[in-house]
């Protein structure tokens, strides 16, 4: 039997509303104004939007009451409180940053967690799009998550946080120091329970670093038995996987005589524990890095896909950026060569610095410890992309800033190997390397390849940052608009509505995300408006802390974070909790 929804007047607003919505007619202008009996807190007025689906864009308005979309279509002759002028741009749902430090490393002091209200607003972020941050990523999470959740809501925050368990953190709890080899049994046991308990506590899933310490010396039947925890959650795996070229970053050819796992020995990893655990697994910010191994991503994507066809649910994240964070610090002498100075600073801070040049100098006097220095040396420019995409950024001469290895090799008549030499005999002596060296060890080939994938989603891989910081990555502060306007509306290797997807609805379905991630009645009002003629990221290596140009408006759960393109410094964030099955 039919049931009649009773008389309220919130059904009678909602016939009305219908009747309004059914009715086709000229679209009116509007200016930013306040009406008599507001209907809507916020109507958006005039735009485009791209729902986040990956379909077309349609004309309409979107009017917002609380923190809920409540109404799409034609509501010029509604009343509300605000009415936004949105003509001309693009109305997208709020961009889902799936891989981020936004609370960490240190996030009590630089990220969610601060005292200082600016940093927990994360300019950064809110003014590239984000509306919602997954963090706790790398294996490294605070203990216990009940507490760092209780944190983030009573301080606020400015976007959505979701939290994830460290697989590092509980192999830690579990094994403390003794991490070098894999857990036994009844390890693994104390592990799964304290996993069980950070998503009892609200977690969203387990990240892991497994190219990182501790998580190196886990196995993959570990990692199976954590991961098979979550599964009646619902939960989502996201990894850091082991390896994300032809080694580890940890790898020097002159101390490891075994072969070292490559990028595809990883993603066959991620696929069997997805395949045994039936969770779905994410090979987060996906690459194929080194010079020697550009072009292996078809191989990556090859591998991703043929598991999918069979019904594994591996996704991927990605950056739009030739270099990585770990390129930002680049030292291409290897560590064994400086023996223990590297950690003596941190353990006696008082002692003088180590005179990294003299230390050089001991090893290049034995003619068979600098044959395998030169060895490593040759090893890590290939890593890092080779002599001709390693830049120097500080150095004491400052004729040699924006400069390649290459090119100062070639003006000193000398090798690229003998050039990182040069570079620590006569740079800064108490720095390792000599030099700040950014590498750009990714190829456009690479990084056009999964963008085009549509199971790779957008990621910042960055943190909090404010302008008085010292450098960091670009991506702090440009990724979701280097997405659009680089790839899409430069390059067009992917259209604008893949980029919007793989910032929206993409890792909203990875994570299980309901109610965000597209432009949809009832769903939460976490809504970007964008000027596509003038969407961009303006941040550089030499000038990171830039913010974005062409994100006009940013709503969290229905509040303004960037409104007519200013920051609000508002915190109407809220740590997300899961819908469990």
């Amino acid at each position: 039997m039919e049931r009649k929804a009773p008389k309220t007047s919130y059904s009678r607003w909602l016939i009305t509303l219908t009747v309004i919505l059914s009715i086709a007619g000229p679209l009116v202008g509007a200016a930013d104004r306040v009406g008599d009996e507001p209907s809507f807190d916020v109507i958006l007025f005039g735009g485009r939007v791209l729902d986040g689906s990956g379909n077309p864009w349609f004309r309409a308005d979107v009017g917002i009451r609380g923190d809920r979309i409540v109404a799409i279509g034609r509501l010029d002759d509604l009343p509300a409180k605000r009415v936004i002028d949105v003509r001309g741009k693009i109305i997208v749902p709020g961009f889902i940053d799936l891989h981020s430090h936004a609370d960490g490393p240190g996030g009590r002091r630089r990220g969610l967690r601060s005292e200082d209200v600016h940093r927990r607003a994360a300019p950064n972020l809110v003014s590239q799009g984000i509306t919602t941050v997954v963090v706790n990523q790398d294996g490294r999470s605070p203990w216990p998550i009940a507490e760092q959740r209780a944190e983030l809501e009573r301080k606020g925050t400015g976007p959505n946080v979701i939290l994830l368990v460290g697989h590092g953190t509980v192999r830690r709890r579990v094994m403390g120091d003794d991490f070098r080899r894999p857990a036994t049994p009844d390890e693994i046991e104390k592990m799964r329970r304290l996993v069980r308990q950070g998503m009892e506590e609200g977690a969203y899933g387990l990240s892991a670093g497994l190219e990182y310490v501790p998580g190196r010396w886990s196995t993959t039947e570990e990692l199976v038995a954590l991961v098979d925890v979550i599964a009646p959650f619902g939960g989502v795996f996201i990894s850091h996987q082991r390896s994300e070229g032809a080694d580890p970053m940890w790898y020097w050819p002159s101390q490891h005589q075994m072969r070292p796992p490559t990028l595809l020995d990883a993603v066959r990893e991620t696929i069997e524990i997805g395949q045994r655990t039936g969770v779905p697994v994410v090979a987060s910010h996906i690459k194929a890095k080194g010079a020697h191994y550009w072009g292996s991503s078809r191989a990556a994507i090859r591998l991703i896909a043929e598991a999918r066809a069979q019904g594994i649910e591996i996704w991927a994240d990605q950056y739009p950026y030739t270099t990585t964070g770990s390129d930002g610090n680049t030292v291409l002498i290897p560590r064994w060569a400086f023996g223990q100075a590297m950690t003596r600073p941190a353990a006696q801070p008082s002692s003088p610095p180590p005179d990294y040049a003299a230390l050089l100098d001991e090893v290049l006097a034995n003619p068979w410890q600098a044959e395998k220095l030169k060895r490593d040396i040759a090893h890590e420019i290939a890593r890092r992309g080779g002599p001709e995409h390693i830049v120097v950024f500080e150095y004491p001469d400052h004729q040699f800033i924006g400069k390649t290895l290459a090119e100062l090799a070639a003006a000193r008549h000398v090798s690229a190997v003998e050039m990182a030499l040069i570079l620590q005999r006569e740079g800064f002596r108490h720095r390792p390397g000599g030099a700040r060296l950014r590498g750009f060890s990714l190829w456009e080939g690479d990084v056009e390849a999964y963008a085009a994938q549509p199971w790779t989603a957008t990621a910042t891989d960055g943190g909090v940052a404010l302008p008085e910081d010292g450098p960091v990555h670009a991506r702090f502060y440009g990724t979701f608009p280097r997405k659009i306007r680089r790839y899409a509306l430069e390059k067009r290797v992917i259209s604008i509505e893949h980029a919007i997807r793989s910032a929206t609805s993409l890792p909203a379905q990875i994570l299980r995300l309901w109610e965000r991630g597209l432009v949809r009645q009832g769903f939460y009002a976490d809504l970007v408006v964008l000027d596509v003629a003038r969407v961009r990221d303006r941040a550089t290596f030499f000038q990171p802390h830039r913010y974005a140009e062409g994100i006009d408006y940013v709503f969290i759960n229905g509040r303004p974070v960037v409104d007519r393109g200013r920051l609000t410094w508002a915190l109407p964030g809220k740590v997300l909790t899961p819908h469990r099955r």
